[in-house]
């Protein structure tokens, strides 16, 4: 249990937040929200007692095991596979005790050592380590490479890999799908859920701690605050609080009018493609998700685009890579107005390289690209936050684009991105990367192009901000194409979806919950067949046993799927009931009664819920012996 009473953190001579007390309970997953900079990476740093109290006290059991990422990684020479492993030290200090032991000649020391590493599974550890790495990316060739040899953003895949390593008892996760794609956060997500420890996760991602969390610590306005359940549950929760401001409940009927108003163009508009349908859904919550958003510091939209040519923008027969390496092969794609595209697929597939190629980064290595005349493209890339001015202000920044604007109209368009007052003028360059971001998302809105291309756009944004450019692009009238990780960013705005896998470009036959089946199915195949093994099937052939495979397993997909929605239906009347019975006015002497129902209820839905978590175990189980 951590214990947090009366706290108060100060970053010199600001009070990031005071007064504030909440517990975290063993085996809980508490999610950490809040505005960049309000604390949250501070109070982890708290935790590992690396910093230290203003007022108040925290308390936690000693001798925790507490693991977390590590912010840099030495250019080390050893390999991938070791530097993981060495995320468990209690691993490497047995393998060190057995190493002397048998210098010594100590037979009994050594028997106890081999006793002790069987216990913690130390003889399966580099599967274990693995298991990780696969799941985190690599491959298994590069699992011997030297850690030096990785860059930056595959180090710090390491470095969470190492951290997944530890058998801890506290697991500090601070933005961990930072530098990830799609495939590799959902497997993250996957193996959290599972993680029997103690959990406490910032992060922007909303699926990622819908899935995973069952407690959210709020941190604004200098107070920190649990709540209990999951980020929409919290949503909720601070959204009755807010709706009880006059201002701040008007501000919300605008922006539930305008969402409503595009849900119903978007209506007349569906296909029956369950991408289609599963976009409405979320639009459709959208009322809920504004209420808890009423007073972001973020108001933007895109205005209308001007001439909108059909097609914007095509590629016929293009073969698209570096050098003499092919990675996608023949892509045919024509983008019109209107269009709205995620592209899926794995890690190194060539999404960001096709998304280059429409953006005229980079040739096709052969076949056309063809634009319409009147084509203006507005592309975002992690790479153009580097291509920002470090010396030179915002307001410097737009003035380049619009000479005869006046500075008046400009640091008024920029306080839609949060850069207010002094801070239009300031340089660049201290700016934290979500300022960068913003500011070169807030360049490319104002240039109102009529084609977006977006890779990675989420990356370093906050929750907020990304409720904003959400919001921002589902009214946006021209074409869109975009790569994300972000997965409700992908169900907000896009309606069609494509697959970029084994060389090809190539639309994808259902949702983001299908697309999360087919990479569980490709990865289950790279584990059962080596390449060297593998039989040659024509891809008419594999095309044919897909579907079949697919539809043979569709009845334990569906029962997967039904306990799943049945743990979920059980864990939300469970939370609610835990919410109620946290009220100290319901065990009060005239609520004995509703007390009562209350308790008897609660016993009923615990009971209910490890019924259905039994289901869902046998489910999974019996889709994995299918598989």
């Amino acid at each position: 249990m951590l214990n947090f009473k009366n706290i108060a953190l100060r970053r010199g001579a600001r009070v990031l937040f005071a007064n504030s007390s909440f517990t975290i309970h063993k085996g809980q997953k508490v999610g950490f929200t809040g505005a960049n900079g309000a604390g949250k990476s501070s109070l982890f740093a708290l935790v590992r007692q690396e910093l230290h109290l203003d007022e108040g006290e925290f308390s936690m059991p000693p001798k925790l095991e507490i693991a977390h990422v590590a912010q840099e990684t030495p250019a080390v020479d050893c390999s991938a596979i070791d530097y993981v492993i060495d995320g468990d030290a209690e691993l490497r200090r047995l393998q060190q005790q057995t190493n002397a032991a048998e210098l010594a000649n100590d037979g009994m020391k050594l028997a106890e050592c081999h006793a002790a590493l069987e216990i913690i599974g130390g003889y399966t550890a580099e599967a274990r380590a693995s298991r990780l790495m696969n799941g985190l990316g690599f491959s298994a060739d590069q699992e011997k490479n030297a850690v030096s040899s990785f860059s930056g953003g595959w180090r710090m895949r390491l470095n969470l890999a190492q951290a997944l390593m530890c058998r801890s008892d506290l697991l500090l996760l601070d933005e961990p799908t930072n530098h990830l794609d799609l495939d590799a956060v959902i497997w993250l997500q996957d193996w959290l859920c599972k993680y029997p420890g103690t959990l406490m996760l910032i992060s922007h991602d909303r699926d990622f701690l819908d899935t995973i969390t069952d407690h959210i610590v709020h941190i604004e306005q200098g107070k920190a605050e649990i709540y209990t359940g999951n980020y929409s549950a919290f949503e909720r929760m601070r959204a009755e609080k807010l709706a009880q401001q006059q201002a701040a409940f008007q501000k919300q009927q605008r922006e539930i009018a305008h969402i409503q108003g595009f849900v119903d163009r978007f209506k007349a508009q569906a296909t029956k493609a369950r991408q289609a349908q599963s976009r409405i859904k979320a639009l459709e919550r959208m009322e809920l998700i504004a209420m808890a958003h009423v007073d972001s510091p973020f108001d933007f939209s895109f205005a209308k685009p001007g001439r909108m040519p059909n097609p914007l923008l095509s590629l016929d027969k293009a073969d698209i890579g570096y050098g003499q390496t092919l990675i996608i092969k023949q892509a045919g794609l024509s983008i019109s107005p209107g269009d709205r595209i995620g592209l899926l697929g794995p890690n190194g597939a060539g999404k960001s390289s096709l998304i280059k190629v429409l953006a005229g980064d980079m040739p096709p290595l052969s076949g056309k690209r063809l634009e319409a005349d009147a084509l203006k493209i507005g592309y975002f890339a992690q790479h153009q936050l580097e291509q920002l001015r470090l010396d030179e202000s915002p307001l410097w920044h737009l003035q380049q684009l619009d000479k005869q604007a006046s500075e008046k109209e400009l640091r008024n368009f920029l306080g839609g991105f949060d850069f207010q007052g002094d801070k239009v003028l300031e340089p660049v360059k201290p700016f934290s990367g979500g300022e960068k971001a913003r500011l070169v998302l807030a360049l490319l809105v104002y240039q109102n192009p009529n084609l977006l291309l977006l890779d990675e756009p989420t990356n370093h944004l906050d929750l907020e901000m990304r409720h904003a450019l959400s919001v921002a692009l589902q009214d946006y009238q021209g074409a869109i194409v975009v790569v994300s990780h972000d997965r409700h960013l992908l169900r907000s705005v896009t309606d069609q979806l494509l697959l970029v896998a084994g060389g090809k470009v190539q639309p994808f036959d259902g949702d983001l919950d299908d697309y999360r089946v087919w990479l569980s199915e490709q990865k289950k195949g790279e584990e059962k067949m080596p390449l060297e093994s593998a039989p040659a099937v024509s891809r008419k052939d594999q095309r044919k046993l897909d579907a079949e495979r697919r539809q043979r397993h569709k009845p334990l997909y569906d029962a997967l799927k039904k306990a799943e929605q049945a743990v979920e239906r059980y864990h939300q009347e469970q939370r609610q009931l835990e919410q109620q019975l946290a009220d100290p006015a319901v065990y009060a002497e005239s609520e004995k009664a509703r007390l009562k129902q209350l308790m008897e209820r609660k016993a009923q839905v615990d009971k209910a819920l490890d019924d259905a978590e039994a289901v869902w175990l046998e489910a999974e189980e019996n889709l994995e012996e299918a598989r």
